[in-house]
């Protein structure tokens, strides 16, 4: 893959241009990584609403009908359902791993098969989280599994 970056001073806003002779998996992972720069959700923590990139969000999780996104270091409480985190998050690889949550698959450090056909993941933080047999066909998918 060749790449070209254009530095103009008098450009207002960046521009990224792709020419592919089709589209392919590189490179829709490309554009996948590219939209979820650009995608900012918002969650609150301690009474102050921040605004999150998507791509810092490890997983989100659902207790008590409550939705809260998960980052290395913080978790904020989401206004928005579990169902509408999912619609917005879909393209920039985040995937539904159970009844009440979502990882970001770019975020997982390693993954182990569990029994019953459940996959454990390992997050970039460390923590263990379960995607129930019903949803790792994602993952196996993605692997090309």
């Amino acid at each position: 893959m060749k790449i070209n970056i254009n530095i103009d001073p008098d450009v207002s806003e960046t521009e990224v241009l792709i020419t592919a002779s089709a589209l392919s998996e590189e490179l829709e992972r490309v554009m996948s990584s590219l939209r979820a720069l650009d995608f900012k959700l918002t969650g609150t923590s301690r009474g102050q609403t921040h605004i999150l990139d998507s791509s810092k969000i490890l997983y989100i999780d659902t207790v008590d009908k409550k939705c809260f996104l998960y980052t290395d270091c913080e978790v904020y409480e989401s206004s928005l359902k579990l169902y509408e985190l999912e619609q917005h998050l879909s393209a920039n690889d985040f995937f539904r791993a159970s009844k009440s949550s979502i990882i970001n698959f770019n975020k997982i450090k390693s993954l182990k098969s569990d029994m019953d056909g459940r996959i454990i993941v390992l997050m970039e933080n460390s923590e263990k989280l379960v995607v129930s047999k019903q949803y790792a066909s994602f993952i196996k998918n993605k692997l090309g599994r």
